[in-house]
């Protein structure tokens, strides 16, 4: 299919491209610098890394990975999904670290691509994408009560976990600063209400302005960027990261987690962009520019990027059609960094906090979180509440670890209720003329019919099948097993060698594929005999006669 190639959208889209469509790229990919430089370095500083690491990240990883992608629109960059998973890791681990385990989850991203496991996404359950998805907006809220209240921390204290963020506000909300909230509010205000002002103009930037001219000109006692971090306006450089095997076995872990979140999360970005354009991205390609631009991220001093929903749509509605625009995005955005970087040293922390806030809101999908509660079957909400719980209150990666394994529980234990074996009556014609859709059974002959898939959680079911002391043959109907695995296969087994010590035959009628070729494969099929393996009931009903008068 045509969104399986492994080749770059840009290369296909390129052949018949326009100078008009250029045009529109062009100041497609110009709005959506814009609308990325603040959200860049707000996550930049909610990972826990300086401002400018942000404007590394959308631009080289932005860059490569419209360059390289398997969509015609997706914007690559920092994103909210990492900001706590970054933080995390850069305070273990430093910055050494969080390079190294971004560069293995490029290495894990390119490998997933290449041999095309684009596809399997499909098989993480939405509840479990919602349930961390919301989770992480939650985390991301909590991170910024402190900046967004003006909050003062004693050396020392832990603000790392949300947990112990929650209690660090809790502790020092004593020294709450008015004019902090007074900035953050008015930011806030701004970002709700200017989009209906104006849908051209982030309202981000709008903020970031009037934050800046306020506590500038108002002399306010407002932290700004500079107070925290060190400004710098120079290119990223390359810088290779030492590493041992012992270091490469540390990040091994956080590798991995970055590299299943950021196919998720940039997989889930093409989805939602497709249905927008009417359009089909190449997965595969889109995992390998994925991992591309992560290893080259990191390489130039970035964090973690991914496909970023929000980007990617502001570039559709402005026209971008090609990845023509997200290149743009990435050029206007080393610009951005050598003029306008020094400004950025006086943006107050409020409003950094104050936009983070609107990102927590935009992501955190309670809407969906309620209707799902309301509506879906009780082992989904199980697990989308565990796993947005897990993401709080521990992290993403617990969260997803057992949110998964909850979930493949649950879905087998809701399979296992769908598998029934029941004992068909014995019936005679003579007796009951009426009862058109019944099958006449011989004498001495029980049949039992298996519907839904048997496997390990309800493999012992078929132990339960009895029969009587003239019982000579026992049917079983298994038009309605779609799948059985090795434990199941092993329950039947024990069942024949029952059905033979009884001197009873067993026979089968109907067995699908996937029953039939591994019946095959264990040997079963001979063991019983091909005769016993009947297509249809009514055959098999008529040879098990034929054995019940040949026995007598």
């Amino acid at each position: 299919m045509h969104k399986d190639k492994i080749k770059p959208m840009l290369f296909s889209t390129i052949k018949k491209y326009s100078g008009k469509q250029f045009a529109t790229d062009v100041l497609s990919g110009v709005i959506v610098a814009i609308i990325a430089l603040p959200l860049s370095i707000a996550l930049a500083l909610a990972s826990g890394v300086g401002p400018e690491e942000g404007l590394y990240t959308a631009i080289v990883a932005g860059f490569i990975i419209s360059f390289l992608g398997g969509s015609r629109v997706q914007i690559a960059g920092p994103t909210a999904a990492f900001a706590t998973i970054v933080a995390g890791i850069v305070a273990r681990s430093g910055m050494e670290g969080l390079m190294l385990a971004t560069i293995v989850a490029g290495v894990i991203l390119i490998l997933m691509g290449l041999f095309r496991l684009g596809g399997l996404i499909k098989f993480i359950p939405y509840t479990i994408t919602t349930g961390f998805t919301s989770g992480i907006a939650v985390t991301i809220l909590i991170g910024q009560l402190k900046d967004f209240f003006g909050l003062n921390y004693p050396a020392g204290t832990p603000s790392v976990e949300t947990m112990d963020k929650i209690k660090a506000v809790a502790l020092n909300f004593g020294t709450f600063n008015p004019w902090a909230l007074l900035v953050g509010a008015i930011s806030l205000l701004i970002l709700i209400i200017w989009p209906k002002i104006n849908e051209k103009i982030p309202g981000s930037l709008i903020a970031v302005i009037a934050g800046i001219l306020i506590v500038k000109f108002a002399d306010l006692p407002v932290n700004t960027i500079e107070n925290q971090f060190i400004i710098s306006n120079k290119l990223p450089v390359l810088h290779i990261p030492q590493f041992s095997i012992e270091t490469l076995k540390a990040v091994a872990g956080d590798g991995f987690t970055i590299a299943i979140l950021a196919a998720i999360e940039s997989l889930l970005s093409c989805v939602v962009a497709d249905s927008m354009i009417n359009s089909h991205h190449r997965s595969n390609m889109e995992l390998i520019a994925q991992g591309c631009g992560n290893i080259g991220s990191a390489l130039f001093g970035g964090i973690p990027a991914t496909g970023a929903i929000a980007r990617t749509a502001a570039n559709i509605k402005n026209g971008g059609r090609t990845p023509v625009a997200g290149i743009v995005h990435s050029i206007v955005l080393v610009l951005v960094l050598v003029i306008l970087m020094p400004y950025a040293a006086l943006i107050p922390m409020p409003t950094i906090a104050a936009i983070l806030f609107m990102v927590a809101y935009n992501m955190c999908q309670w809407r969906t979180f309620v209707h799902l509660c309301k509506t879906a079957p009780k082992s989904d909400i199980i697990v989308l509440v565990s796993t947005f719980v897990l993401t709080v209150v521990f992290d993403l990666v617990i969260a997803i670890e057992i949110g998964m394994v909850l979930a493949l529980i649950l879905f087998m234990k809701r399979m296992s209720e769908e598998t029934q074996i029941k004992g068909w009556k014995s019936y005679d014609p003579e007796e009951d003329p009426d009862g058109i859709e019944l099958k006449p059974i011989p004498k001495h002959v029980r049949v039992y019919e298996i519907s839904g898939p048997i496997f390990f959680g309800d493999a012992e079911r078929i132990a339960t099948i009895e029969f009587s002391e003239t019982t000579k043959v026992v049917i079983l109907r298994m038009r309605g097993v779609p799948a059985l695995d090795a434990t199941a296969m092993h329950s039947l087994e024990q069942f024949y060698e029952r059905c033979k010590t009884a001197g009873i035959t067993l026979v089968f009628s109907h067995v699908n594929e996937q029953p039939m070729n591994t019946m095959k494969k264990g040997g079963f099929v001979n063991m019983i005999g091909k005769e016993n393996f009947r297509p249809h009931i009514d055959d098999a009903i008529a040879w098990a006669g034929k054995l019940v008068d040949k026995a007598a």
